[in-house]
């Protein structure tokens, strides 16, 4: 049985799965056209839908902001791709918002099941779901919405900056970073396993170069890639 064969979302640390997808900018393979790029893949539960229609002009103007941070954007639905055309032009014609962001058109949902978009409790339509691909390919955060919550589009693009942040420094972020009450942007230094390495931890912090609260918690600032 192959990884997703089930329908089971992606868990943390899967390969995406090969696909073949049609898309508004014609077939894609994923995630291989994204190679080297990281890219965001999500799910809305219809076109011509009053919350994903906010979202997408969410996503839109902030575009800019993840493809300086070399991400892409696309979405996908079950529906066919003249119904996502026809909605980008309602969307730029009444709204003045162009989405040059692709969307694949799902119409049977068979990609949709595969990732696991698609819950049995909820009908045939996809939940909101939130993938960030890095540039292997590789599932490093997943996030779920119900129908009637619009994703925090901001929320995303920190998660991002959080996950480029943490891969370039070796570095965990605290809670709400880079804004934490407490720790400000500072990262968080993955713990040590030996006394030899804690011992050694503590020296750094007595010197400077860290600031240390225990052995087991340090800290240090870092720029954060939020420039």
């Amino acid at each position: 049985m192959s990884l997703l064969e089930n329908g089971r979302i992606p868990y943390i640390g899967d390969p995406l799965p090969k696909l073949e997808v049609q898309t508004t900018h014609g077939i894609m393979i994923l995630p291989n056209d994204y190679e080297g790029r990281w890219f965001i893949l999500f799910s809305h539960p219809g076109d011509f839908t009053p919350v994903c229609t906010t979202e997408f002009i969410a996503f839109e103007k902030l575009r800019n902001e993840f493809t300086e941070r070399n991400t892409e954007l696309i979405g996908i639905s079950i529906d066919q791709v003249q119904s996502h055309l026809k909605w980008i032009e309602w969307i730029k014609d009444n709204l003045g918002v162009q989405i040059t962001f692709p969307i694949i058109a799902d119409g049977l949902g068979n990609v949709a099941k595969r990732l696991g978009m698609i819950h049995p409790t909820r009908g045939s339509h996809t939940v909101r779901c939130v993938f960030i691909m890095d540039p292997k390919g590789t599932v490093r955060l997943v996030l779920t919405y119900p129908e009637t919550i619009g994703r925090n589009v901001y929320e995303i693009l920190r998660s991002l900056i959080a996950l480029q942040t943490s891969d370039l420094f070796k570095a965990a972020t605290p809670a709400n970073w880079p804004n934490n009450d407490w720790l400000q942007d500072n990262l968080i230094i993955p713990p040590v396993k030996t006394i030899q390495e804690a011992n050694a931890q503590l020296a750094k912090s007595h010197a400077g170069e860290m600031n240390c609260y225990d052995w087991w918690f340090c800290t240090k600032k870092m720029k954060p890639l939020t420039d």
